[in-house]
């Protein structure tokens, strides 16, 4: 089995070094690092307390490597990736959170509003360490995502570490359908076109514009609030088409990946949908990708106040390659750029005026939401 590897490691490392130009000194060095790993593999049949499942030590093996680039590459399994594209129609259900991987344990990104996770008090930046009674240590993403995923009105217990707390800190959850509403408006102080975007979906630049038409439609509406606190992302399409909605001209947003011609620039097209009015964008560590991509090139094109905290850092695009075995692999494509020519990689985008969430007790567009509270002031004001 051993030597079967090797064998196969040999020949996908020959056409490695023969399309990408390694050196021959750096194609020593792997050469004796596949020595070693051959080593450890015998070592570990031979001398390992319990039988070892081949199969399953190569798929962790495989999601090493991967998941050694960046918390968001990993590796699907066949079951894993039938599992992901299936539609749940009812069948399962889930907490409501958006997640990635960071230093061996599940990294809560971001929960979704209304959400189990989100009423029962899981907030971005909490790291999931025990699943019921499984610890996440050793597991893949999406193993993690798969114990997480089951029947509807069924529970689950979540064992938390948070930034600031001492003790760990356990939520009792009962899963639930996930439907996630992308946009919901309103006004606020009768002068104020308040608009929340919870993702980036296909359908989510329309339904903005159809809400900043209805808005404009009031003359008392003087400024606009776009509120992207604990936005995932998505797509990268809808990212740019809502930030050309209120900018007249110059870059968006541009991609680098490893292929030069699919790196690209986006522009804006003329035309300001809210006509220079002023806009506020409340984010928080919630925000990421996509909505780094509206806020910070607001930002730098000092179109928009960016209210709350500092965003989350996600500014990489992934796609998902399946693979001859009908497993997959979710791979870091490109990275994205702001116009100043900034990555939002690790270091995401900051307010130009930091607020903090003053509570436990806080919840979105509510009285407990200072962020918002301090936004309204500051456009009355």
């Amino acid at each position: 089995m051993i030597k079967k590897f090797r064998v196969c490691i040999v020949l996908i490392l020959f056409f490695f070094f023969h399309t990408n130009l390694v050196s021959s000194s750096e194609e020593d060095d792997i050469y004796k690092k596949i020595d070693i790993f051959s080593e450890v593999l015998d070592k570990i049949n031979k001398e390992f307390v319990d039988e070892v499942n081949q199969s399953e030590a190569m798929d962790a093996a495989i999601n090493g490597v991967l998941q050694s680039l960046d918390p968001y590459s990993a590796y699907m399994t066949p079951e894993l990736y039938e599992s992901m594209q299936t539609e749940t129609s009812g069948e399962f259900g889930g907490l409501g959170i958006e997640v990635s991987m960071e230093a061996g344990v599940i990294k809560v990104i971001t929960p979704m509003d209304d959400s189990p996770a989100a009423e029962a008090g899981v907030k971005a930046g909490d790291y999931i360490v025990r699943i019921n009674d499984i610890q996440v240590q050793g597991k893949s993403l999406s193993e993690a995502v798969d114990i997480m995923r089951g029947p509807v009105g069924t529970d689950i217990e979540i064992t938390i570490r948070r930034r600031g707390e001492r003790k760990a800190l356990i939520f009792n959850i009962t899963r639930e359908k996930i439907k996630v509403a992308s946009v919901k408006s309103e006004i606020l102080d009768n002068q104020t076109g308040y608009i929340r975007l919870t993702s980036f979906n296909e359908n989510s630049g329309d339904q903005i514009k159809d809400k900043i038409k209805e808005f404009k439609k009031n003359e008392k509406i003087k400024n606009y609030i776009l509120d992207l606190r604990n936005n995932p992302g998505g797509l990268l399409s809808q990212a740019i088409k809502i930030t050309d909605f209120f900018i007249d001209s110059g870059e968006i947003v541009s991609t680098k990946s490893k292929r030069k011609y699919e790196s690209r620039k986006f522009f804006a097209k003329q035309g300001d949908l809210i006509d220079g009015n002023t806009i506020v964008v409340l984010i928080n560590y919630g925000s990421a990708s996509a909505s780094e991509i509206v806020a910070g090139a607001l930002k730098d094109h000092k179109r928009a106040i960016i209210i709350g905290e500092n965003s989350y850092g996600k500014g990489s695009v992934q796609s998902i390659i399946p693979l001859k075995n009908k497993g997959a692999i979710r791979l870091t494509v490109s990275k994205y750029y702001l116009p100043s020519g900034k990555s939002i990689s690790e270091i995401g985008v900051s307010p130009d005026i930091e607020i903090a969430e003053e509570s436990d007790d806080f919840r979105f567009n509510t009285d407990t939401d200072n962020q918002l509270q301090f936004a309204l002031k500051l456009l009355n004001g």
